[in-house]
C-alpha cells in the first residue's frame, strides 16, 4: 500500500456550511460549485528583500515575480513572532503566540534538545502546541477538505503532537529546524530517511509530494500547507541549483523554492484548478545570518521590522486582480480566518481569535486594513505596537560596553522612516501618549483574553 495514502476526513454537506465571510461582500463560490482550494507556501527565514518582485537583483525568482504580477503583493505584512515556532503557532491558530504558550523555539525531545526543553518548561512555555488549541487544519478537515502539511513542522515532535495529530491527513517533512539533531525525514507516522537526511534533496522532495497531493485531490477541495526548510541555516540546494545564483548558496536555495512554486502553479493550470485555488506565499520571519531584510532595521529575532516584515504574495485568478500592491497591514495569523472564509467555515467562538479575514484586502474591496493595531511579541514580551503609520517601540537593551543599556520607548513614523532610525516622540507627543496608554491597557487585559 502506498505509504502516502491518507485517511479522508468526513465530508460535510455543502448545504450545511456557514457561508458568511466577515467583511467580504458577495459570495466567492456559486451554489453547487466545488469549494476553493487553498495553498499556503511558507519559507523559513526568507527576507523581505529576497525576491525580485521586492527588489532583489542578486536572486532570480521569475515564477514568484509572475505570481505577484498575476495577483497582489503586500508591503506591510508581518509574522506574528520574529522566530519560527511561535510564528507557526500564530499562523495555524489565528492567535498571538503567547496565547498558545508557544513563545520560544522548540527543540527535539531527545538528546541535547531535551536539556534545553527543560529550561523552556521552567520558564512557563509549552514544548508543543497544546492539544486544546484548534488549528486551521482541524477546521478545514472538518469542513470536508483534504489536508496536507509538507516540510518543517516545529510545533512538537512527540506522538500526539505531530502534524497528523493536528488536523493534517498527510505529512512529509522534518519535525523541527534543519540545524537540530537527530534529523530524520518523516512521512506520516514513520521515518522514511534516517538521520541525517539528505538536505540537498529536500526542496525537490517537497515539490514532488505537493504535486502528488494536488493530483490525488483534484476532484475535492484541498488545503496544502507547504512549509519549506530553507533558506534557514545550514543552507542546502540540489545539484541542479547549486552554484547558479548570484546570491551564493542562499540564493540557490531561494531559486529552487521559486522553481518549486512554479511547478505547483503550472500543475494547477494543467488540471484546470488555477481559478479555483488561492495560493499564498510568505515567510515565517525575517532573515537570519544571510538574506535581505528589505533594508529595514533588524533581522530574525528582532521586533524591528527587519525581523517581522515579510514578503506576502497571493494569487487567485478571477478573484484577486492582477498586478496589485497594497500597503494595508496584515499578520500571518490572519491566514487562519482567511482560509476559513474561503472554505465558508465559521471562526471558533469559544476563544480569542486575533486574526482577521484578509479577503477584502486581497480582493481590493477594503479601503482600510482589518487591524487598527498590530502587536509585536518576542517570546512572552510585548516589544512594539504599530498603526498604519506609526510604530511604538518599547524599551530595548542596546549594546553599551561593557553591558547593555535600556533605551526607549521610541516612536517611529514609518511613512517617512521605514528603517526605524529616528525617534519622533517629541514631534508627535499626543500620538506617543496614546500608544503608551493603549499598551498599558492591552497588557492589563491580554492574559485574561479580553482583548481581540
Amino acid at each position: 500500500m502506498d505509504r502516502r495514502k491518507f485517511v479522508k476526513g468526513s465530508l460535510v454537506a455543502a448545504a450545511g456550511m456557514a457561508m458568511a465571510r466577515r467583511g467580504l461582500a458577495g459570495p466567492l463560490i456559486s451554489t453547487g460549485a466545488k469549494r476553493p482550494n487553498i495553498i499556503i507556501i511558507l519559507c523559513d527565514d526568507l527576507g523581505f528583500g529576497d525576491l525580485g518582485c521586492y527588489g532583489s537583483e542578486a536572486i532570480a525568482t521569475p515564477n514568484l515575480d509572475r505570481m505577484a504580477g498575476e495577483g497582489i503583493k503586500l508591503t506591510n505584512f508581518y509574522s506574528s513572532a520574529p522566530v519560527c515556532s511561535p510564528s507557526r503557532a500564530g499562523l495555524l491558530t489565528g492567535r498571538y503566540p503567547p496565547r498558545t504558550k508557544i513563545t520560544q523555539v522548540l527543540f527535539p525531545s531527545t538528546g541535547v534538545g531535551a536539556v534545553v526543553n527543560t529550561r523552556i518548561v521552567a520558564g512557563g512555555a509549552a514544548l508543543a502546541l497544546p492539544k486544546d488549541e484548534i488549528t486551521v487544519a482541524d477546521l478545514m478537515k472538518k469542513a470536508g477538505y483534504a489536508t496536507c502539511c509538507l516540510g518543517k513542522w516545529h510545533l512538537g515532535d512527540r506522538s500526539g503532537f505531530r502534524p497528523n495529530d493536528r488536523g493534517f491527513d498527510h505529512y512529509l517533512g522534518l519535525l523541527y529546524s534543519n540545524d537540530m539533531i537527530p534529523l530524520p525525514l518523516w512521512r506520516n507516522g514513520e521515518i522514511v530517511e534516517k538521520s541525517p537526511c539528505n538536505q540537498d534533496l529536500l526542496t525537490g522532495k517537497y515539490a514532488d509530494e505537493a504535486l502528488w497531493f494536488i493530483k490525488q485531490n483534484q476532484d475535492r477541495p484541498f488545503f496544502l500547507y507547504l512549509a519549506h526548510t530553507f533558506p534557514h541555516q545550514p543552507l542546502h540546494a540540489s545539484p541542479d541549483f547549486r552554484g547558479k545564483s548570484k546570491g551564493g548558496l542562499y540564493g540557490d536555495c531561494v531559486e529552487e523554492i521559486d522553481w518549486s512554486a512554479g511547478k505547483i502553479l503550472a500543475l494547477l493550470a494543467e488540471l484546470g484548478l488555477a481559478e479555483n485555488t488561492l495560493v499564498i506565499f510568505t515567510s515565517d520571519n525575517g532573515p537570519w545570518y544571510q538574506g535581505n531584510p528589505g533594508y529595514r532595521r533588524g533581522r530574525k529575532n528582532d521586533s524591528f521590522d527587519g525581523g517581522m516584515n515579510v514578503p506576502f504574495l497571493a494569487r487567485w485568478p478571477g478573484k484577486i486582480a492582477a498586478g496589485k500592491t497594497s500597503s494595508l497591514m496584515g499578520m500571518n495569523f490572519d491566514l487562519f480566518a482567511t482560509s476559513l472564509a474561503v472554505a465558508g467555515a465559521e471562526v471558533p467562538g469559544d476563544r480569542v481569535i486575533d486574526g482577521r479575514n484578509l479577503l477584502p484586502v486581497l480582493c481590493s474591496q477594503a479601503q482600510a486594513g482589518p487591524h487598527e493595531r498590530l502587536y509585536y511579541y518576542k517570546g512572552k514580551t510585548l516589544e512594539a505596537v504599530r498603526s498604519q503609520r506609526f510604530k511604538y517601540q518599547l524599551r530595548h537593551y542596546v549594546y553599551y560596553s561593557p553591558v547593555g543599556q535600556a533605551q526607549g520607548p521610541w516612536l517611529f513614523d514609518l511613512e517617512d522612516d521605514p528603517n526605524e532610525s529616528y525617534n519622533v516622540s517629541a514631534l508627535y507627543p499626543e500620538v506617543f501618549q496614546q500608544f503608551s496608554a493603549e499598551v498599558e491597557d492591552w497588557q492589563k487585559n491580554f492574559g485574561r483574553g479580553m482583548k481581540v
